[in-house]
Protein backbone atom coordinates (compact mmCIF):
# COMPACT_ATOMS: atom_id res chain seq x y z
CA UNK A 1 0.00 0.00 0.00
CA UNK A 2 2.85 2.37 0.48
CA UNK A 3 4.04 1.99 -3.06
CA UNK A 4 0.22 3.14 -4.02
CA UNK A 5 0.53 6.21 -1.40
CA UNK A 6 3.99 7.24 -3.05
CA UNK A 7 2.59 6.85 -6.35
CA UNK A 8 -0.36 9.05 -6.13
CA UNK A 9 2.09 11.29 -4.20
CA UNK A 10 4.40 11.61 -6.87
CA UNK A 11 1.17 12.11 -9.52
CA UNK A 12 -0.04 15.27 -7.49
CA UNK A 13 3.42 16.78 -6.96
CA UNK A 14 3.92 16.05 -10.83
CA UNK A 15 1.16 16.78 -12.56
CA UNK A 16 -1.90 18.46 -12.37
CA UNK A 17 -4.37 15.38 -11.78
CA UNK A 18 -6.19 16.30 -9.14
CA UNK A 19 -5.45 14.07 -5.84
CA UNK A 20 -7.88 15.52 -3.24
CA UNK A 21 -10.43 15.30 -0.40
CA UNK A 22 -10.48 11.88 1.15
CA UNK A 23 -7.90 9.87 -1.46
CA UNK A 24 -5.43 13.28 -0.48
CA UNK A 25 -5.76 12.45 3.12
CA UNK A 26 -5.43 8.93 2.59
CA UNK A 27 -2.29 9.54 0.69
CA UNK A 28 -0.74 11.91 3.26
CA UNK A 29 2.54 13.71 3.07
CA UNK A 30 5.89 13.88 4.70
CA UNK A 31 9.46 14.87 2.97
CA UNK A 32 10.31 11.18 4.05
CA UNK A 33 7.28 10.04 1.81
CA UNK A 34 7.90 12.51 -1.01
CA UNK A 35 11.35 11.55 -1.19
CA UNK A 36 10.10 7.55 -1.66
CA UNK A 37 7.91 8.58 -4.43
CA UNK A 38 11.01 9.67 -6.34
CA UNK A 39 11.24 5.46 -7.15
CA UNK A 40 7.85 6.44 -9.20
CA UNK A 41 9.02 9.04 -11.48
CA UNK A 42 9.50 7.07 -14.57
CA UNK A 43 5.36 5.93 -13.81
CA UNK A 44 3.97 9.56 -13.91
CA UNK A 45 5.32 8.87 -17.77
CA UNK A 46 3.25 6.03 -18.29
CA UNK A 47 0.06 8.38 -17.50
CA UNK A 48 1.87 11.74 -19.64
CA UNK A 49 2.68 9.64 -22.25
CA UNK A 50 -0.46 7.01 -22.80
CA UNK A 51 -2.48 10.20 -22.99
CA UNK A 52 0.09 12.16 -25.50
CA UNK A 53 0.21 8.97 -27.46
CA UNK A 54 -3.43 8.59 -27.73
CA UNK A 55 -4.19 12.17 -28.39
CA UNK A 56 -1.44 12.06 -31.75
CA UNK A 57 -2.27 9.09 -32.84
CA UNK A 58 -6.37 9.75 -32.28
CA UNK A 59 -5.75 13.30 -34.18
CA UNK A 60 -3.68 11.59 -37.30
CA UNK A 61 -7.05 10.06 -37.71
CA UNK A 62 -8.50 13.76 -39.11
CA UNK A 63 -5.60 15.76 -39.26
CA UNK A 64 -1.88 16.01 -40.74
CA UNK A 65 0.97 14.86 -38.49
CA UNK A 66 2.26 19.06 -37.84
CA UNK A 67 -1.03 19.63 -36.42
CA UNK A 68 -1.31 15.83 -34.26
CA UNK A 69 2.02 17.16 -32.83
CA UNK A 70 0.57 20.39 -31.76
CA UNK A 71 -2.40 18.69 -30.22
CA UNK A 72 -0.62 15.92 -28.40
CA UNK A 73 2.02 19.13 -26.70
CA UNK A 74 -0.44 20.72 -25.48
CA UNK A 75 -2.40 18.21 -24.10
CA UNK A 76 1.13 17.01 -22.21
CA UNK A 77 1.82 20.55 -20.74
CA UNK A 78 -1.81 20.70 -19.77
CA UNK A 79 -1.24 17.36 -17.76
CA UNK A 80 1.92 18.81 -16.24
CA UNK A 81 1.41 21.99 -15.87
CA UNK A 82 4.44 23.14 -17.83
CA UNK A 83 6.86 22.00 -14.99
CA UNK A 84 9.76 20.55 -16.97
CA UNK A 85 9.59 22.87 -19.65
CA UNK A 86 9.28 25.78 -17.34
CA UNK A 87 12.73 24.46 -15.42
CA UNK A 88 14.33 24.30 -18.81
CA UNK A 89 13.48 27.70 -19.23
CA UNK A 90 15.16 28.45 -15.99
CA UNK A 91 18.37 26.82 -16.79
CA UNK A 92 18.85 28.63 -20.09
CA UNK A 93 18.26 31.92 -18.37
CA UNK A 94 20.76 31.17 -15.32
CA UNK A 95 23.44 29.61 -17.42
CA UNK A 96 23.22 31.39 -20.40
CA UNK A 97 22.91 35.19 -18.19
CA UNK A 98 26.07 35.08 -16.42
CA UNK A 99 29.35 32.74 -15.49
CA UNK A 100 28.73 33.55 -12.09
CA UNK A 101 27.48 30.69 -9.96
CA UNK A 102 26.02 32.75 -7.83
CA UNK A 103 24.57 34.88 -10.27
CA UNK A 104 23.18 32.25 -12.14
CA UNK A 105 21.77 30.47 -9.29
CA UNK A 106 19.91 34.03 -8.20
CA UNK A 107 18.60 34.02 -12.31
CA UNK A 108 16.69 30.74 -11.90
CA UNK A 109 15.15 31.44 -9.00
CA UNK A 110 13.04 34.66 -10.98
CA UNK A 111 10.06 33.84 -12.32
CA UNK A 112 10.62 36.03 -15.14
CA UNK A 113 11.41 34.74 -18.56
CA UNK A 114 14.17 36.02 -20.06
CA UNK A 115 15.80 36.19 -23.58
CA UNK A 116 17.76 32.90 -23.18
CA UNK A 117 14.85 31.15 -21.39
CA UNK A 118 12.63 32.10 -24.19
CA UNK A 119 14.87 31.22 -26.91
CA UNK A 120 15.79 27.73 -25.51
CA UNK A 121 12.13 27.00 -24.83
CA UNK A 122 10.60 28.25 -28.39
CA UNK A 123 13.90 25.98 -29.81
CA UNK A 124 12.60 22.94 -27.82
CA UNK A 125 9.30 22.97 -28.37
CA UNK A 126 10.07 23.62 -31.90
CA UNK A 127 12.31 20.12 -31.96
CA UNK A 128 9.63 18.33 -30.21
CA UNK A 129 6.96 19.41 -32.67
CA UNK A 130 8.89 18.27 -35.64
CA UNK A 131 10.19 15.21 -34.32
CA UNK A 132 6.67 14.32 -32.71
CA UNK A 133 5.53 14.75 -37.14
CA UNK A 134 8.15 12.61 -38.15
CA UNK A 135 7.81 10.07 -35.87
CA UNK A 136 4.37 9.29 -37.31
CA UNK A 137 5.66 7.77 -40.53
CA UNK A 138 6.88 4.84 -38.50
CA UNK A 139 3.10 4.09 -38.08
CA UNK A 140 0.59 4.38 -35.45
CA UNK A 141 1.67 1.53 -33.28
CA UNK A 142 5.52 2.66 -33.14
CA UNK A 143 4.56 6.54 -32.52
CA UNK A 144 2.64 4.83 -29.47
CA UNK A 145 5.29 3.06 -28.12
CA UNK A 146 8.10 5.83 -28.68
CA UNK A 147 6.15 8.85 -26.83
CA UNK A 148 5.33 6.70 -24.05
CA UNK A 149 8.89 5.30 -24.18
CA UNK A 150 10.03 9.03 -24.11
CA UNK A 151 8.23 9.86 -21.66
CA UNK A 152 9.26 7.48 -19.21
CA UNK A 153 12.59 7.00 -19.90
CA UNK A 154 13.42 10.88 -19.79
CA UNK A 155 11.83 10.68 -16.29
CA UNK A 156 14.27 8.10 -14.89
CA UNK A 157 17.36 10.92 -16.12
CA UNK A 158 16.67 13.41 -13.30
CA UNK A 159 17.07 10.70 -10.98
CA UNK A 160 20.38 9.86 -11.76
CA UNK A 161 21.43 13.60 -11.68
CA UNK A 162 20.07 13.51 -8.08
CA UNK A 163 21.99 10.84 -7.42
CA UNK A 164 25.31 12.19 -8.85
CA UNK A 165 25.04 16.05 -7.58
CA UNK A 166 23.86 17.91 -3.87
CA UNK A 167 21.43 19.79 -4.18
CA UNK A 168 21.79 23.46 -4.17
CA UNK A 169 19.19 25.37 -4.61
CA UNK A 170 18.37 26.61 -1.40
CA UNK A 171 15.73 25.87 1.22
CA UNK A 172 13.04 27.37 -0.76
CA UNK A 173 13.54 25.22 -3.75
CA UNK A 174 10.45 22.85 -5.08
CA UNK A 175 13.22 19.94 -5.14
CA UNK A 176 14.17 20.34 -1.48
CA UNK A 177 11.83 17.87 -0.01
CA UNK A 178 13.64 15.36 -1.62
CA UNK A 179 16.91 16.24 -2.87
CA UNK A 180 18.32 15.12 0.07
CA UNK A 181 19.09 11.69 -0.44
CA UNK A 182 18.04 9.25 -3.35
CA UNK A 183 18.25 5.81 -2.31
CA UNK A 184 19.69 2.95 -4.38
CA UNK A 185 16.31 0.64 -3.91
CA UNK A 186 14.28 4.07 -5.02
CA UNK A 187 16.27 4.01 -8.65
CA UNK A 188 16.27 0.27 -8.50
CA UNK A 189 12.27 -0.07 -8.45
CA UNK A 190 12.84 3.55 -10.85
CA UNK A 191 14.81 1.18 -12.68
CA UNK A 192 12.12 -1.66 -13.06
CA UNK A 193 9.50 0.78 -14.34
CA UNK A 194 11.32 1.94 -17.05
CA UNK A 195 11.54 -2.32 -18.63
CA UNK A 196 8.34 -2.65 -20.28
CA UNK A 197 8.73 0.47 -22.66
CA UNK A 198 12.87 -0.60 -23.22
CA UNK A 199 11.24 -4.48 -24.22
CA UNK A 200 8.04 -2.78 -26.41
CA UNK A 201 11.09 -0.36 -28.08
CA UNK A 202 12.81 -3.53 -28.82
CA UNK A 203 9.91 -4.95 -30.06
CA UNK A 204 8.91 -2.40 -32.65
CA UNK A 205 12.59 -0.79 -33.72
CA UNK A 206 14.66 -3.59 -32.83
CA UNK A 207 17.61 -4.22 -30.25
CA UNK A 208 20.05 -2.42 -32.04
CA UNK A 209 17.61 1.17 -32.89
CA UNK A 210 16.86 0.59 -28.68
CA UNK A 211 20.39 0.50 -27.98
CA UNK A 212 21.37 3.55 -29.98
CA UNK A 213 18.06 5.08 -28.07
CA UNK A 214 18.98 4.36 -24.44
CA UNK A 215 22.74 5.34 -25.20
CA UNK A 216 21.67 8.61 -26.79
CA UNK A 217 19.03 9.58 -23.52
CA UNK A 218 22.46 8.49 -21.35
CA UNK A 219 24.65 10.72 -23.20
CA UNK A 220 22.55 13.42 -22.59
CA UNK A 221 22.05 13.00 -18.82
CA UNK A 222 26.07 12.94 -18.50
CA UNK A 223 26.36 15.64 -20.44
CA UNK A 224 23.91 17.84 -18.39
CA UNK A 225 24.74 16.39 -15.36
CA UNK A 226 28.62 17.55 -15.93
CA UNK A 227 27.74 20.83 -16.68
CA UNK A 228 25.47 21.07 -13.56
CA UNK A 229 28.23 20.39 -11.78
CA UNK A 230 30.50 22.82 -13.54
CA UNK A 231 28.35 25.49 -13.24
CA UNK A 232 26.47 25.20 -10.48
CA UNK A 233 28.49 22.46 -8.12
CA UNK A 234 25.26 20.55 -7.94
CA UNK A 235 21.68 20.42 -9.41
CA UNK A 236 18.03 22.29 -8.71
CA UNK A 237 14.64 21.59 -9.14
CA UNK A 238 14.93 23.39 -12.15
CA UNK A 239 18.27 21.52 -13.77
CA UNK A 240 15.63 18.26 -13.22
CA UNK A 241 13.04 19.93 -15.55
CA UNK A 242 15.66 20.84 -17.46
CA UNK A 243 17.34 16.88 -17.88
CA UNK A 244 13.47 15.59 -18.34
CA UNK A 245 13.12 17.58 -21.62
CA UNK A 246 16.52 16.99 -23.06
CA UNK A 247 16.54 13.85 -22.52
CA UNK A 248 12.94 13.04 -23.70
CA UNK A 249 14.13 15.29 -26.96
CA UNK A 250 17.60 13.39 -27.45
CA UNK A 251 15.34 10.02 -27.09
CA UNK A 252 12.87 11.56 -30.06
CA UNK A 253 15.69 12.37 -32.27
CA UNK A 254 17.24 8.60 -31.88
CA UNK A 255 13.83 7.24 -32.46
CA UNK A 256 13.24 8.83 -36.10
CA UNK A 257 17.18 9.06 -36.57
CA UNK A 258 17.64 7.87 -40.25
CA UNK A 259 19.73 4.09 -40.12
Amino acid sequence: MNGIRHFLLALQFFTRVPVTGRLARWVGYSPQMLRASAAHFPAIGYLVGAVGAAVFVGALAWWPPAVAAVLSTIVTILLTGAFHEDGLADVADGLGGSPDRERALEIMRDSRIGAFGAIALVLALALKLALLAALAGQGSMAAWIGIVAAHVLSRLAPLAVMRALPYVGGAGGKAKPMAESVSGGAIGIAVLWTLPPVVALGWAHGAGHTAALLSAAALATLVLGRWFRARLQGFTGDALGATQQVCELAIYLALVARP
